[in-house]
């Protein structure tokens, strides 16, 4: 079966994120697809904008079970389900529970194998653009992180917390206050639809 496939690129910056209107019909059948597994991660980059668009969502994060929290990381650890695991911010009804803009990197960047849009000669300017990103945020995530360790201040320890996210509003705004070249490289927004062979279950690759 072949079927047009509709994707949206969004360059905004660090907040860069990739619509694919087949997700909803996901090939793989379970109401879950790449949902089950994967387990999000939230980093310095991601922190301030939660922070200053939905600051509860930072204190509900910490109150969720099954973490893995380090100095300067939270990753929310998928629950097991009746068919493997889920991620916890995954309903069967509706899809992620965050909007697009509150999810970590990998949730706005993943397009599962079976599109492969990077293939695509027409889009190389945005597989760079991805891919310059990807290394972008892991060095401003490095320098953040190493800066907070210097100062003492980790999310290990409860009682560190505010501490931690009053210094680290600063020193993410000072560390992405120049913007790289390569955000100009893209539009802010671009539409295409490329027309794909969908396999069914576990055929379709993620």
């Amino acid at each position: 079966m072949e079927r047009d496939i509709v994707l949206v690129f969004h360059n905004q910056g660090l907040r860069s994120y990739i619509e694919v209107d087949l997700c909803p019909q996901c090939p793989r059948l379970n109401d879950k697809g790449c949902c089950g597994y994967y387990s999000p991660v939230f980093y310095p980059t991601d922190l301030p904008y939660i922070i200053l668009n939905r600051p509860g969502l930072v204190d509900h994060i910490f109150s969720l079970p099954h973490l893995t929290i380090l100095d300067a990381s939270v990753t929310v650890n998928s629950l097991v389900d009746d068919d493997g695991y889920r991620c916890q911010f995954h309903s069967r009804q509706t899809g992620c529970l965050l909007p697009m803009m509150l999810r970590e990197s990998v949730c706005r960047h993943f397009v599962c194998p079976g599109i492969g849009w990077w293939e695509e000669e027409s889009l190389s300017h945005w597989k760079l653009f991805f891919d310059q990103l990807a290394e972008y945020e892991i060095a401003v995530n490095n320098r953040i992180s190493g800066e907070l360790k210097r100062r003492g201040l980790t999310l290990r320890v409860p009682e560190l917390r505010p501490t931690f996210y009053r210094e680290l509003m600063p020193l993410f705004k000072k560390e992405t206050e120049a913007k790289p070249g390569f955000f100009s490289l893209c539009p802010a927004r671009e539409k295409v639809v490329l027309r794909r062979r969908l396999s069914f279950g576990k055929d379709w690759c993620l």
